[in-house]
């Protein structure tokens, strides 16, 4: 070994030790009067070197010359600091290594920005840089959560007598919702592999197959726009089990999600988590994936905006639509009405809200230029309805119900955060259960799933597969965590007739579904077992723990929001005999 210690690892306690440390210099200071000190680092800590010349002569030009990232050895002796030098930021604070041999392995070219900086580069630079990005300790602290993480979910799953089984990665493609990535096949001449989206049909083989409880640490791919909490490629917790029903899946994961936050974070989270209907979120919250940590729920008064003399509001509910609103509490003097003529409204108008109507509470009514229209006794419902006090800030989306959700979900996140009603240190989570089985897309006129198509429809709403699909509720269910699905999973369809009935309501006809997924319809037709699955984002638990909003901060090596790696230049073009192997020729940019 190159080292005794690790530069974390010395205390006051091993005052007189010879020892060997190696590490990156992460600062240089020289004193004069022959006196050279540098921190070490590596991945456990720092600690500080100091360099006697004059006493070690041998040494002096070479420890002049260190700067910082260049790679050292060296041997010396732990030395107390002093009663006026302890450095309590460090760990290793109280000691110093006085060094007696110096050995150079490499000397590094000037950082292209600093290991410690306070302020970080831009991300462009830090992702091309990564090797050196790495270093920082934010990222060494977000590696080793990972592994924590991981750690902590194989000992849960192994403890429960679940096994760990690899699917394959170069599969067939299937329709999960997001475009394949394609791998063309040399031997087989136009025919493609697909990179797994996640190991569903496996994961449903493996249940045929007699293996009751599996789990896998999966790797998958999704051709999908990125955003800062989605990756091209992401790691997932897959789990299935089989002579199971939902709650058992929604209690295991319960102990998962327990056992995981007390591993990691030392957080206790009581259990069963709390489990919220799809409806009750979307009328309440607006969103399948509602931030708990903080309430302002959506309020409707469509029925007063009828009665009252307000054009938009009457206009929008004859029609149809709906009248909902927020309460900021205490926020009427916090935006100005230009953030709410022109900012708020922008930002609504993003999710399709073609406004956004604001009153103030001040006095005990209702204050703005639409208030006029609306008597005494419409004020004092609004205000009644929407739990206002002075001080109170109301916002107001009209529109078709899809659109009041969408815009007044996002806007109670935005003014979460801005007007700080939530601890970013808590941590919050539940279950949305009773998902649409079926969505209907209007452009193609047929079903799509709203998950993917091998849910169990809930049994209370099998007649409605014949006489109105979109009343049937999905025996699925989804993990929130602040505000981000965390898991998503669902009772898993184990007949074959069922399975071929979705599939014809999506239009997927019996020899297509034959053609697409015949080895997983044959499965089910050898005795397949009830079973049910779930799985869990593991690059955003990471995030989620780590307190960080964007999941390329808790990645080794990710992508950029286009999909590219600075870092190795990947995608790349490749060789032309490469090409010709795979018997595919590459189009300049807009030829036909």
């Amino acid at each position: 070994m190159l080292r005794t210690h690790t530069c974390g690892e010395l205390r006051r306690s091993d005052e007189t030790k010879s020892v060997t440390l190696s590490g990156w210099v992460n600062s240089y200071r020289d004193h004069g009067e022959n006196l050279v000190f540098i921190d070490l680092r590596d991945r456990y800590g720092k600690t500080q070197i100091v360099f006697n010349t004059e006493e070690h002569s041998e040494i002096d030009s070479i420890a002049r010359k260190l700067r910082r990232e260049d790679v050292i050895q060296v041997v010396g002796e732990v030395r107390y600091r002093g009663d006026d030098l302890v450095n309590p930021k460090l760990d290793t604070g109280e000691i110093e290594v006085r060094v007696h041999e110096l050995k150079v392995f490499s000397q590094s070219k000037t950082p292209p920005f600093e290991i410690d900086g306070n302020e970080l580069p831009n991300e462009e630079l830090r992702l091309k840089y990564r090797f050196v990005d790495l270093r920082r300790s934010p990222l060494q602290e977000a590696m080793k959560l990972r592994h924590d993480l991981t750690t902590a979910v194989r000992d849960y799953f192994n403890s429960n007598q679940f096994l760990e089984i690899e699917t394959p990665i170069l599969g067939r493609s299937t329709p999960e919702g997001a475009r394949d990535y394609l791998v063309p096949s040399r031997v087989h001449h136009g025919a493609f592999y697909a990179l797994p989206q996640s190991p569903q049909i496996y994961k449903q083989i493996l249940m045929v197959s007699g293996f009751d409880r599996y789990y896998q640490i999966a790797r998958c791919f999704r051709d999908e726009d990125l955003r800062a909490d989605r990756q091209p490629e992401f790691t997932q917790i897959d789990v299935e089990m089989s002579f199971v029903e939902r709650d058992d899946i929604l209690e295991m994961i319960d102990g998962l999600v327990s056992h995981v936050v007390k591993s990691v974070q030392d957080i206790d989270l009581p259990t069963p988590l709390p489990r919220y209907t799809y409806a009750d979120v979307m009328e309440r919250y607006g969103s399948d994936k509602p931030d708990l940590r903080f309430g302002m729920e959506l309020i409707d008064i469509g029925d007063v905006g009828a009665a009252s003399e307000f054009g938009v509001f009457k206009s929008v509910v004859n029609n149809g639509g709906r009248v909902r609103g927020i309460n900021a509490k205490g926020a009427a003097d916090k935006y100005s009405r230009r953030l709410l003529d022109k900012d708020l409204k922008d930002f609504v108008g993003e999710y399709g809200a073609k406004g956004l109507a604001y009153m103030k509470v001040a006095g005990g009514k209702l204050e703005s230029t639409i208030a006029k229209f609306f008597n005494e006794e419409q004020q004092q419902e609004i205000i009644k309805r929407m739990d206002g006090e002075d001080g109170d800030l109301l916002l107001f989306v009209a529109d078709a119900a899809k659109v009041t959700s969408n815009a007044l979900a996002a806007l109670r996140n935005r003014m979460g955060k801005e007007l700080e009603l939530y601890d970013p240190a808590e941590f919050s989570a539940l279950w949305v259960v009773d998902f649409p089985l079926l969505t209907w897309n209007e452009d193609e006129q047929r079903y799509d799933a709203e998950h993917h198509p091998f849910c169990e429809p809930n049994k209370q709403d099998l007649e409605y597969l014949k006489t109105d699909p979109s009343k049937v509720r999905a025996d699925s269910y989804d993990l929130v965590i602040n505000g981000y699905e965390a898991a998503s999973g669902s009772v898993r369809i184990h007949d074959s007739g069922v399975q071929q009935t979705i599939f014809d309501l999506m239009n997927i006809k019996e020899e297509e579904a034959e053609a697409r997924f015949g080895f997983l319809l044959e499965a089910l037709r050898y005795g397949a077992p009830p079973h049910a699955g779930v799985a869990l984002g593991l690059d955003r638990w990471v995030m989620l723990l780590a307190g960080n909003d964007n999941i390329r901060d808790v990645l080794a090596f990710p992508k950029t929001q286009r999909a590219s790696d600075l870092l190795t230049g990947a995608p790349a073009g490749v060789d032309e005999h490469q090409l010709k192997d795979l018997h595919i020729s590459v189009e300049d940019e807009g030829e036909e």
